[in-house]
């Protein structure tokens, strides 16, 4: 699949650069799996002045714990999206040994969407598989992640949603299926209609992709939404209307739907992973 030539964030990337210091590659097809790491957020209700994925869980900045998941699925070329104090979270993973990670600069939030829109000239190269996580889910496990990577590489598949079944799914996305279990599409908890608001599948933003089919989708995104932002759901959307092979797999863990937006969530996780043993 080819580019779509339709005009939108795909032409312009507008406010995305490449920053100076990242990992170098010689523009030879890259085979094995790739991932895109958001991490771009200030978190305002963190009230820190520190950028959101820069904030300690288990006395580490949390997105050391993302990238440790990566790296223990096999997943070792990584592309990190920075925004707010982008230098700050370059510094932090510079440090880390052996560090072969890309930064891309988003320099406007104009989505998710679009923060994976920056990076289209490092997955330029992407033969293999890319997946999409956030920077601010420390939790998010290893198994789940090799998990959904088997089944995409067993499967021909344009996307895979990684979800999770969950008791109480209130203000999260539902997963839609059809009479025969087939992924439909994602209901966003306030357009959910009675019936939907019922299901307990929900979306928790890890989206594994065909490379070339994520960037043809991401070349036809539009962001005539109310905060006039490019969405990555988007995506999921577009290539199942346009007879796109979609799958959704439960195959995430309950402990990898626990969010970071507050403090006291911050507190809540981190006394979640001490209790899991990440101490």
């Amino acid at each position: 699949m080819t580019p779509s030539s339709e005009p939108g964030p795909s032409d312009t990337v507008a406010g995305s650069e490449h920053l100076e210091g990242t990992a170098k590659h010689d523009g030879a097809k890259y085979e094995g799996p790739c991932a895109v790491v958001l991490a771009a957020g200030k978190g305002t209700r963190m009230k820190s002045d520190l950028p959101k994925v820069l904030c300690p869980v288990v006395d580490r900045p949390m997105i050391h714990f993302v990238i440790d998941a990566l790296e223990k699925a096999g997943i070792h070329r990584q592309i990190v999206v920075v925004g707010y104090e982008a230098d700050s979270v370059r510094k932090e993973l510079q440090s880390r040994p052996n560090s072969n990670i890309d930064f891309v600069l988003q320099e406007e939030q104009l989505g998710t969407g679009h923060a994976v829109q920056c990076c289209r000239e490092q997955l330029a190269n992407q033969a293999g598989p890319t997946i999409v996580v956030a920077g601010d889910s420390p939790l998010i496990q290893p198994t789940s992640l090799k998990t959904l990577l088997d089944h995409f590489n067993a499967s021909d598949l344009a996307l895979l949603l990684g979800t999770l079944k969950k008791d109480d799914p209130t203000g999260l996305g539902r997963i839609v299926r059809n009479e025969a279990g087939q992924f439909t599409g994602i209901v966003e908890h306030k357009d959910a209609t009675p019936e939907q608001l019922e299901i307990c599948e929900v979306n928790m933003s890890t989206y594994l992709f065909n490379t070339a089919d994520l960037l043809e989708s991401l070349g036809r995104l539009k962001n005539n939404n109310a905060q006039a932002e490019y969405y990555l759901t988007d995506c999921a959307r577009l290539l199942f209307e346009a007879g796109r092979p979609v799958e959704a797999l439960a195959a995430l863990q309950p402990c990898e739907s626990l969010s970071i937006n507050n403090p006291d969530e911050l507190r809540l996780v981190d006394e979640t992973m001490r209790t899991m043993g990440y101490a």
